[in-house]
């Protein structure tokens, strides 16, 4: 099992996120945002049709980008993809499943399968 975790920010969530997979020793491979911008389809992927979602609305920083009161798809995606760190952190990915932010009990679940 290979954990993919999308990370704009270094925040307490991502460094929770980092340190549970790291005590169970499941391999993480770490997407920094910054440096790597997400593709088109693969923030829909990630999203899965629900890209409002995933954006950070309690940043302050987020806050301070018109896209932060966006309520149309057409409007965020071209917004998140210049911007990756509008995006919440961590983003989990294990084959299709995603989480958004800290969520042991489902990779739990993962671990189990």
């Amino acid at each position: 099992m290979t954990i993919l975790m999308y990370v704009s920010k270094k925040n307490f969530d991502t460094q929770k996120a980092e340190r549970f997979f790291k005590e169970r020793r499941i391999a993480v491979q770490m997407v920094d945002l910054k440096k790597h911008k997400l593709g088109e389809r693969e923030l829909q992927n990630l999203a899965k049709g629900k890209l409002d979602g995933l954006i950070d609305r309690e940043d302050r920083k987020v806050k301070e980008h018109p896209a932060c009161y966006y309520d149309r798809e057409s409007m965020l995606l071209p917004a998140v993809l210049e911007a990756p760190w509008l995006l919440r952190s961590p983003i989990v990915r294990n084959g299709g499943k995603v989480t958004v932010g800290y969520c042991p009990d489902v990779w739990e679940t993962w671990l189990k399968e």
